[in-house]
């Protein structure tokens, strides 16, 4: 019998073979498993891009098992990456632009759709609150560079020093040759993508990275773009991106597997679909990592990427753990 569900699923997984214009695909057997059903909704719960999400989980736990929004946990959760100097892809310690600075991107997401977003910004560890004080102090979503920088100081936020000794070694390394040759799931290991459910159920997601290592200056990906980097719909769910921001740019990414959701698929199947579409709009993907987590309303969690190599961490009652994507390529 062919329900709806499998209709869908059937749908998009046309979509993915289609896409790679025949070329084999990875964990097959997983695209086919349908979600488990859920009776009652999964709440509270934490989901995150990469295995470093576990920490962003755990400090957004703290909030979330006390009863507190799902907005304070993800920027809460968030926040302990950006302040880890050793992770030189978000906050301090980033990678610098081929200029040598560190300019920091982030967005936040309200369960009632306001939302927040700076980029370009430098000197200041946590972006993400920047962003929500954005979303909450101004009549704007969106501030850049020495604007944004502006503002955060008005609001108290300090002037620091973001590019660490080893992230400036491994700049003046790079300045020998000055070749530009992303890597995946190295260089493009880029964001920390967080997603949040309350008690309550409310839904808010927050999303925030320092960009492509040795990038050109005033280069802004995915990561602070509602829509792309990121996105909730509090009747439905959220999603976040990570990779190639680019790529994910051309198809609007996170909306998508939203609406997908909001359209009957599982957050699975979403974040499949959404990958089929980069794949169709990018010719070299498979030069390239893009990867989506996704969360509905009833807790349900998914995850897909191009390449292997993508993980992402859920974070529910007593369980913190990190799990491998399933993904399309192979290598």
């Amino acid at each position: 019998m062919v329900t709806r569900r499998n209709f869908l699923h059937r749908s998009a997984i046309g979509s993915v073979a289609a896409a790679m214009g025949g070329t084999a695909l990875a964990s097959c057997s997983e695209m086919t498993k349908e979600a488990p059903v859920v009776s009652k909704p999964v709440r509270p719960l934490a989901i995150s891009t990469w295995d470093f999400g576990t920490k962003a989980n755990a400090e957004a736990w703290k909030i979330l098992e006390a009863g507190g929004s799902a907005l304070d946990a993800v920027e809460a959760g968030v926040m302990v990456i950006e302040a880890d100097e050793a992770n030189t892809s978000v906050g301090i310690g980033g990678a610098p632009d081929r200029d040598g600075r560190v300019t920091l991107d982030a967005c936040i997401m309200a369960p009632d759709g306001h939302c927040g977003s700076v980029c370009a910004l430098e000197h200041i560890v946590h972006p993400i609150s920047v962003a929500r004080m954005v979303m909450e102090k101004t009549p704007h979503a969106i501030l850049v560079a020495d604007g944004a920088l502006e503002f955060a100081l008005a609001q108290g936020f300090k002037k620091e020093n973001l590019l660490t000794e080893k992230s400036r070694l491994a700049w003046e390394k790079w300045k020998k040759t000055s070749k530009y040759e992303p890597k995946i799931n190295v260089e493009v290991h880029d964001t920390i993508g967080m997603i949040a459910i309350d008690q309550k159920g409310d839904i808010a997601g927050a999303c925030t990275t320092s960009g492509l290592a040795y990038k050109m200056r005033g280069r802004v990906g995915d990561s602070p773009i509602i829509g792309a980097g990121m996105y909730v719909d509090n009747e439905v769910g959220g999603a976040a991106a990570t990779g190639l921001g680019e790529a994910v740019i051309r198809v609007v990414g996170s909306f998508l597997v939203v609406e997908l959701m909001r359209q009957g698929r599982s957050p699975q199947e979403a974040c499949e679909e959404a990958v089929a579409r980069v794949v169709k709009k990018y010719a070299d993907y498979k030069d390239i990592q893009v990867g989506f987590i996704a969360v509905n309303k009833l807790g349900q969690t998914g995850a897909f990427s191009i390449q292997s190599g993508f993980n992402y961490a859920v974070k529910s009652n007593d369980k913190n753990e990190v799990k491998d994507g399933s993904y399309l390529v192979k290598q």
